[in-house]
């Protein structure tokens, strides 16, 4: 028997300062419900959709991995809410039907960004839409997208030429979208959008667009959206959202679309038709290529790593000298040995990559440290000048760093000074190409202290009174500590919330968004290498397994 309803409209928290489910809460969700397949579509981004399919095929949940992008649509100026430039950004959510898909994801994703002014929202053009569309299956938005806003603004005309071109686009992979939320909006144009899809037979299908888990987080989310907006709670202009953005279960969804039951049985179809899922991928290393080589050519990297090996241990030697109790034979059967097993677990390139920007960054007189973690326990890595450790003097293992029997990652913790790791990670981008070199994002969270100062902002607590409030929290970064620790230690936190009805409606709403992302960054000095450029890399990404059965 079919589920009555299958969700295709969740956002995490990955979508930043919006969506208030981190990805395991949204997979419970789901799994509590009996929900056989569910679809992420954050803002703008993919961040989590690697997280996402992974734990959801762990649960037993089809992971549907989707987006929900601005398009630029061309409008007419001060009617659909264009600006002056006749340009109006809508919401399109795209579904990733199979790998084509999935690439085209990522690349309108990429394009969103890096084609975008920092200061406008991330988007494409309905021209790159297009051309990004083979493998995508399209929903319209509901009510504020690029059908629903021109209905609403009365351009029924304009409503039916901009359906028919999206239509162009993606053939029998578009669906009009029909969403009851409780706004006016949706109201209004929802009967001239389904006899629009009727006129053009085009399919219906019903989407609650998920923002958060329960109904009754709905104040803590609308909290949220201030702290985005830089608006107070109390603003009445602002806009605003419904408690019925939450997580609905099937059941729910069946009820309040039994009128539209086609746009119920959608929801299914569309779910067995996503025949695609990305699953994690061991380690894809780009090629050594030595200093002024074609990097045509190739190198034989194990060679290359032995005799960079061998004569950089009889450099070190010649400068420290020999570890007490130990031999030059002992050195260089260990250095054997380690070398025996790099080559084994196919790391040499690894290595040579390393020891490469590491010996560039030293040349140009831009410090680095010794070495941490495992990774000084390697005599190839000493003997690279990857680290300034003697394994051999200080009795360090290799094992503890490089084992065949635990295959992973070689992992080095290398420390550059600050005022010269831009130039380190310009030299690789050089070496490599900067299609194949890319720094590594990092979110930002609404950590205890900080989350309590947004929440008294929003609800325009005094300064002064929130200042106060936040410092009652210990300060702890090695070991933070939660807004919930931090309530049941501290005894003027909790006579503050039990004597001020504003201060317990405060911490109440902390406690439900402490941990949700906040912004995204760069890594200080996290990088990816790729062996192709990076944008290629989505046929590395396949799953065998079946979708939603029929």
């Amino acid at each position: 028997m079919s589920p009555p309803f299958i969700h295709l409209r969740a956002r995490s928290a990955y979508s930043l300062l919006e969506g208030a489910i981190k990805v395991p809460k949204l997979i419970d969700l789901a799994v509590r419900d009996r929900m056989p397949a569910l679809a992420l579509t954050d803002r703008h981004m993919l961040c989590g959709a690697l997280e996402f399919s992974e734990r959801a095929a762990a649960a037993g949940l089809q992971p549907i991995i989707g987006l929900t992008l601005g398009v630029a649509f061309r409008e007419d100026v001060g009617r659909g809410g264009a600006d002056a430039t006749g340009k109006a950004i809508r919401p399109v959510a795209l579904l990733a039907g199979n790998e084509a898909g999935y690439g085209n994801l990522m690349a309108l994703s990429s394009r969103a960004f890096l084609d975008t002014d920092a200061q406008e929202t991330p988007h494409v053009g309905e021209d790159v839409l297009g051309a990004h569309a083979d493998g995508l299956i399209a929903l319209t938005g509901g009510a504020g997208g690029p059908l629903g806003a021109l209905l609403c603004a009365g351009q029924e005309g304009a409503a039916r030429a901009r359906l028919a071109g999206l239509a162009r686009q993606f053939g029998d992979r578009l669906y009009v979208e029909v969403q009851r939320h409780g706004l006016a909006a949706e109201r209004e144009c929802e009967a001239a959008m389904v006899d629009l899809a009727y006129d053009l037979g085009l399919p219906i299908v019903a989407t609650n667009d998920t923002y958060f888990a329960e109904r009754d987080d709905y104040t803590a989310h609308d909290a949220l959206l201030c702290i985005a907006q830089g608006r107070m709670m109390a603003d009445t202009e602002r806009p605003k959202l419904t408690p019925d953005f939450h997580f609905k279960p099937m059941q729910a969804m069946a009820e309040l679309f039994a009128d539209l039951p086609e746009a119920l049985d959608n929801t299914v179809e569309i779910a067995r038709r996503c025949a695609f899922r990305p699953v994690t991928h061991p380690p894809i290393l780009p090629r050594y290529t030595p200093a002024g080589a074609d990097a045509s050519e190739g190198v034989d990297e194990a060679g290359e790593l032995r005799r960079l090996a061998r004569d950089g241990l009889e450099v070190r030697l010649e400068a420290h000298g020999l570890a007490d109790g130990y031999s030059r034979e002992d050195y260089a059967e260990r250095l054997e040995f380690e070398l025996g097993v790099i080559e084994g677990m196919k790391f040499p390139g690894y290595f040579l990559i390393v020891a490469d920007f590491i010996r560039w960054a030293k040349e140009h007189d831009i410090p680095v440290g010794p070495g941490r973690g495992s990774g000084a326990g390697s005599l190839v890595a000493w003997s690279l000048t990857i680290t300034d450790l003697d394994p051999m003097r200080f009795d360090l293992l290799f094992e503890r760093f490089l084992n065949p029997e635990r295959v992973s990652m070689p992992d080095f913790d290398i420390d550059f000074c600050p005022t010269g790791r831009d130039d380190v990670i310009a030299y690789v981008r050089e070496r490599y190409g900067a299609d194949q070199v890319a720094q590594i994002i990092t979110f930002g969270t609404l950590q205890a202290r900080a989350v309590v100062r947004d929440v008294a902002r929003v609800l325009g607590v005094p300064y002064g009174q929130a200042d106060r409030l936040s410092k009652l929290i210990p300060a702890n970064p090695a070991n933070p500590v939660t807004l919930k620790q931090a309530i049941e230690s501290e005894d003027k936190l909790r006579e503050a919330r039990d004597e001020d009805p504003t201060i317990a409606r405060l911490l109440d709403i902390a406690l439900r968004l402490e941990g949700l992302y906040r912004h995204a960054s760069t890594h200080a000095a996290g990088i990816v290498i790729g062996d192709r450029p990076l944008s290629q890399l989505v046929p590395l990404y396949k799953d065998p397994r079946s979708p939603m059965p029929a």
